[in-house]
């Protein structure tokens, strides 16, 4: 079975081989921050635990710390969170097996007919429609701490005042303007076909779930099939998001033209907008508002006010994932994509074609981002601190 978090939190993963030692009923895990300042870093080792032991605890000088434990076939995957971590800070945690995993349920993944739904500490954070879209699946609503819901209404849950351009913006999603020449980013007859869920988990850490997609274009074609990875969890207050998609062509190769039309983002509440709304646009360069348009950054960071209150997101983009780091689709009227593709219309003077990238067959596509959901402001420095978390995992032995 895939390892879950292996794939959406960029979790530091350590294996421990196997020897007489692993028999003992306690592990000593060592965690090294590296050069650099982490903030909020879920970890996750993967251990053969002893016969009949299916949980696991960890301690950190004498403080018990939550942990989450699944089964991986004869491996036992235990994950915990780390706070702020310094630039060289080591950190060694005892581990300590049990029979069961212990803990309340504070993320989960609860089934609204054929959707899902995440839930933090009892809150729904958002939902994964399969439903009612008329060419894709799509996240929405989307909440921020609060329940201040960060996308906008219409066209799937239309509220007074709000736009009503481009419908085809719904919530948060991910399709792309051009494959193979189709369009799937529009709503035409070209359709992302929602065909399963697996690996559902909820827990005292973290919730998440595995989603299958079959690409097809107006002529019934099916030319790709993916997989989207999907963790969610809670850290200081903050509601986040991790995605990990993989695009696998399976009728020829697949060619992602070079269009600024995509690909993974969301459409903001009309209230956070730059443009008619109280927004703000940062990204890891520096660069903020209209100037963050069709720039490389390895964060974008969006933020305003929803009923009175300020919130944000930001997407992180992984240097695991493709391109990176990726082009970023921001408009001021509230559209939010990473786009690693739209390269011609991105960059003056390049063209057309520049940005089309080829997966052959037996090769994927990956992608990788985090959202982070928040309420009140983070500054650039404490974004890039979580961002290193997510990029650059501390590293784990296991003894």
């Amino acid at each position: 079975m895939t390892l879950p978090v292996r794939f959406v939190l960029s979790f530091a993963l350590a294996t421990a081989v196997s020897s007489p030692m692993w028999a003992a009923s306690t592990r000593t895990i060592t965690v090294e921050a590296g050069d650099r300042d982490r903030e909020g870093a879920l970890v996750t080792v993967l251990v053969t635990p002893p016969a009949g032991m299916n949980g696991a605890t960890a301690a950190y000088r004498g403080q018990t710390v939550a942990t989450q434990c699944a089964r991986r076939g004869d491996k036992l995957a235990v994950s915990w969170m780390l706070p702020s971590m310094k630039a060289d800070e080591t950190r060694v945690y005892t581990m300590t097996f049990s029979r069961t995993q212990t803990g309340p349920v504070t993320s989960e993944v609860r089934r609204s007919g054929n959707d899902l739904d995440l839930y933090i500490k009892g809150e729904l954070f958002a939902r994964y429609d399969v439903t009612t879209g008329p060419n894709k699946p799509y996240f929405h609503p989307v909440y921020a701490p609060g329940q201040r819901r960060i996308v906008r209404g219409w066209p799937v849950a239309p509220a007074a005042g709000d736009t009503t351009d481009h419908r085809h913006h719904r919530g948060l999603w991910f399709t792309h303007g051009s494959v193979n020449g189709a369009d799937f980013w529009a709503e035409t007859a070209n359709k992302t076909v929602p065909t399963g869920v697996s690996t559902i988990e909820s827990g005292p850490l973290y919730a998440s779930f595995t989603a299958t997609t079959d690409w097809i274009t107006a002529d019934g074609v099916r030319i790709a099939t993916d997989r989207r990875l999907v963790t969610a969890y809670e850290y200081r207050g903050m509601r986040i998001m991790d995605l990990a998609i993989d695009v696998e062509p399976v009728s020829g190769p697949l060619v992602f033209g070079d269009t600024k039309e995509g690909s993974f983002g969301l459409r903001l509440a009309d209230s956070m907008r730059l443009r008619g709304g109280d927004g703000h646009i940062l990204n890891s360069e520096g660069q903020i508002d209209g100037s963050t348009w069709g720039k490389r950054a390895s964060w974008v960071d969006y933020r305003g006010s929803v009923d009175g209150a300020t919130v944000g997101i930001a997407i992180f983009d992984s240097p695991t994932g493709f391109r990176h780091p990726t082009y970023w689709h921001v408009r001021d009227y509230g559209l939010f994509c990473a786009n690693p593709f739209g390269v011609h219309d991105f960059e003056q003077g390049r063209p057309e074609g520049a940005g089309d990238h080829t997966v052959a067959m037996g090769d994927r596509l990956k992608l990788r981002y985090r959202l982070v959901v928040y309420r009140g402001m983070l500054s650039a420095e404490y974004l890039g601190q979580l961002w290193s978390a997510y990029a650059d995992p501390p590293h784990i032995t296991v003894r």
